[in-house]
Order: structure tokens, then sequence, then C-alpha cells
């Protein structure tokens, strides 16, 4: 009897405004430096609230909750976290 193999697949994907409007509630916020930003998508990848655009390296802080995840795994240093105004 032949063994099958079945693919891995996530429990769940993260889905950008899961978690609602976090913008209200937010003490920071990530700013990426477009200069010294290598474009690896780290930032995408880590992301907990699927918030970061991958494609145009870009944050949507109407529900971005300012962890501060995309700041610590950043290679570069690109993204430095600020306080919210």
């Amino acid at each position: 009897m032949k063994s099958v193999t079945k693919p891995y697949r996530p429990i769940s994907w993260p889905t950008k405004g899961a978690g609602g409007d976090t913008g209200s509630w937010r003490a920071h916020r990530p700013v990426i430096d477009t200069q010294i930003c290598s474009k690896c998508q780290l930032c995408w990848v880590y992301c907990p609230e699927a918030v970061i655009d991958r494609r145009e390296i870009t944050i949507d802080y109407r529900y971005c909750k300012g962890c501060g995840v995309c700041a610590t795994e950043c290679p570069t240093g690109a993204i430095s976290m600020e306080k919210e105004e």
C-alpha cells in the first residue's frame, strides 16, 4: 500500500482588520524608512495583523496595533517605532 502525503496547510491565515480598527488606541506606530528598506518582506511575514502590503511595503494604519514585531524583525533597521500623536 502506498503512503499518501498531504500538503502542509495552515490552520488559519491572518486577515487585515480581523481585530477591528485599532488606530485609535495605538501608542506607537511603525514607520518605514524607504531609503534603507531592502524589501526583504520579513515585516510582512511576521506581522500578526497582516497590515503590511508585501509589494509596496506600506502599512495600513487603520488596523495596525503598533506591536513592533515588524521593527524587531527588520534586518536593516528600516522600521522604527514612533510615538503616536
